[in-house]
């Protein structure tokens, strides 16, 4: 295993901080003191969860994440950004989180200035992670509110109203889609959720025709119903360039 692949994890009176490749400790100070900062300002007393994963050279650009638990919710903040400027970029995302979280106020603004979407044409990339995960029963706005929570452009959780795997997503005109598996007709109760469907039945594919799909065509993920499981999947590009499948628990086993 190579230096940048490991990782390196120390507690520092407002947290734990893990980092990856090479990080400048200074920055490891900032980000943790911006953090600080955000918490006390949102009166939030948890300690913070924070991740800076570094190019092979301390000025490259670094991956910051942070993550909080806000009222019994998980909250989880990531953005890149260059390694002298991440801390602020880090801070004012995890305080949009948190302020729009406070006052319910679900979408958010889209497209994202601050982190535009792995959208980009590539040869084939391999898949080097799989994640299996009990999936969320629920409805859209349920689902869209731990999305906009998670900081993900994309969540897979299982519609409650038809029992079909499904996905929400950012994206025009309102800000939010929908796709589920079969059924292209909206949801009969979005709660009060601005939404538009995706029109189009989720196409069957196995992991290797949705990587090739992804790649060859640009898009940030694919959702799509596994031939063999008959499961909703997610697969999304990481930002080291690679994939990454999320898959129902059941699926899995």
């Amino acid at each position: 295993m190579s230096t940048s692949e490991l990782w390196s994890t120390g507690t520092t009176s407002n947290g734990v901080c893990t980092t990856q490749g090479t990080v400048d400790p200074v920055q490891i100070s900032r980000t943790m003191r911006a953090i600080d900062q955000v918490l006390s300002c949102r009166r939030v007393d948890a300690p913070a969860r924070v991740r800076l994963i570094g190019s092979p050279c301390v000025a490259g650009a670094v991956l910051a994440q942070a993550n909080v638990v806000f009222r019994d919710l998980i909250v989880r903040a990531q953005v890149p950004g260059p390694g002298g400027f991440v801390a602020p970029f880090l801070a004012d995302r995890l305080d949009r989180q948190l302020a729009r979280l406070n006052s319910g106020d679900i979408p958010r603004y889209w497209p994202d200035p601050a982190r535009p979407p792995l959208a980009v044409s590539t040869e084939e990339r391999p898949i080097v992670r799989q994640k299996s995960c009990a999936l969320l029963v629920g409805a859209p706005a349920d689902a869209v509110r731990v999305m906009e929570a998670m900081d993900y452009d994309a969540y897979l959780y299982t519609d409650a109203e038809t029992g079909e795997d499904a996905a929400v997503y950012w994206a025009g005109p309102l800000g939010v889609r929908m796709a589920r598996q079969y059924r292209t007709q909206p949801p009969v109760s979005t709660s009060g959720l601005s939404l538009t469907m995706n029109p189009h039945p989720t196409p069957r594919l196995t992991r290797a025709e949705a990587a090739a799909r992804l790649c060859r065509y640009g898009l940030p993920f694919v959702f799509f119903t596994d031939p063999h499981s008959g499961r909703g999947r997610l697969l999304y590009r990481r930002y080291d360039g690679a994939l990454a499948l999320v898959l129902p628990e059941a699926a899995a086993r």
